[in-house]
């Protein structure tokens, strides 16, 4: 599945050579590069990618490792897929010139293990970088080595969060960690690491193959790039596209052919759920951030349906550590079983939003601080819907 509109970015065609050029800097060169072009994660949290980079730099220790996290978990988002089978190029050149950045001698891939299906593809070009010396010792001819590895993931969500990612490389469960320390500093095997999103290393070739200057002519203040975007749902077009941070929610309908929408799910499960009345709000880190997915509910869909799928799924892919989202998560469920059978007051619901805020605060990881998202916009924004539909025992589709 290719990018289906035309893209600025994503197109190997249009860059150079990025890893010749960062190569004949040095690695602070190559760091302030990146934060320069005000690049940030791409998988959602939306932290600055230069700063990370530097802190890890600055880490003294024996090794250092680079994590391309390729978990792509987030219902609804399969952007990274199209970047690891189409444009493998730009994602582990990225990775090559992010371990250069912190002075890594090793990188791991963990792949979803839903992708196992790319694990010869990527291994091939891994071969083959190998082949034209643009990875193992001495790359292109310097005194710089680095190698990178494949891990497969068990289908966990909570690994998409990037401690509970490192602990399982490490051949443990699934469990977020306690911050501080952050993997900048006590990261894989307690050495300095950095974790990023698989359209970050992209994005990484693309500003050291372009400049820093010509990637942050595209997006808004504090959101510098162009965003890949998963569309799925009630569209007459889904599919993946390159678009500029900024766009409004309305713009992106268009784009998309939405087919007379009613709502529209940003960010996945974990995101929040636009009503119609909201959609010149934009996707950037100022106003609706977004790791990739948005789906979109047309007026025929019960959205308290919707609703009752994402937190079944949060119930499922809770790791179960900490009691906010353990036991949380599950009083939501209920929730959402008594407005179905027409007996949850309006005082409760209002009590379980209090519950659901609680949570964003008190939960350890991403997961739990984000879990609640859903249940509180969905009901806020749908609340007269969701009410009326308990009430006649919801007979929507």
């Amino acid at each position: 599945m290719p990018i289906i509109n035309d893209t600025i970015f994503f197109d190997e065609k249009a860059h150079g050579e990025a890893l010749e050029k960062a190569l004949k800097l040095t690695p602070q060169e190559v760091v302030m590069e990146i934060r320069e072009s005000g690049l940030r994660g791409r998988g959602g949290a939306g932290f600055p990618t230069g700063t990370k980079w530097m802190l890890a730099l600055s880490a003294k220790a024996d090794k250092k490792f680079v994590v391309c996290n390729a978990d792509e978990g987030e219902p609804g988002t399969f952007k990274d897929r199209v970047l690891l089978s189409e444009y493998t190029k730009l994602v582990l050149e990225g990775m090559v010139i992010g371990g250069y950045a912190i002075q890594a001698q090793k990188g791991f891939i963990y792949l979803r293990g839903e992708y196992a299906y790319l694990f010869d593809h990527l291994n091939t070009y891994l071969e083959r970088m190998r082949r034209e010396k643009r990875l193992g010792n001495n790359i292109l001819g310097t005194n710089y080595s680095f190698d990178i590895e494949i891990r497969l993931g068990s289908g966990a969500y909570v690994c998409g969060e990037e401690t509970a990612l490192i602990e399982s490389l490490e051949g443990h469960r699934g469990e977020a960690r306690n911050r501080p320390p952050f993997p900048v500093n006590t990261g894989y095997l307690g050495y300095p690491t950095i974790v990023n999103n698989v359209e970050t290393f992209a994005c990484a070739y693309i500003v050291m193959s372009k400049g820093a200057q010509w990637f942050s002519k595209y997006g808004t203040e504090k959101s510098k790039g162009m965003k890949l975007i998963s569309v799925s749902g009630d569209v007459k077009k889904p599919g993946v596209y390159e678009v500029p941070f900024g766009i409004t929610i309305k713009e992106l309908l268009e784009l998309v052919g939405a087919e007379e929408p009613k709502a529209v799910q940003i960010g996945g499960a974990s995101g929040i759920c636009i009503p119609m009345s909201e959609v010149n709000r934009n996707i950037s880190f100022e106003d609706i951030p977004t790791g990739g997915s948005v789906i979109v509910f047309n007026k025929e869909r019960s959205m308290l349906k919707v609703l009752r799928n994402f937190m079944e799924f949060f119930v499922e892919e809770s790791c179960g550590q900490c009691t906010p989202c353990r036991v949380g998560n599950k009083k939501l469920l209920e929730g959402v079983e008594l407005l179905e059978e027409g007996r949850c007051s309006h005082r409760y619901l209002n009590e379980l939003i209090e519950l659901g805020k609680t949570m964003q605060i008190a939960s350890k990881c991403g997961l739990g601080q984000s879990s609640p998202n859903p249940f509180i916009s969905i009901v806020t924004n749908f609340k007269d819907e969701i009410m009326s539909n308990s009430i006649r025992g919801n007979n929507g589709k």
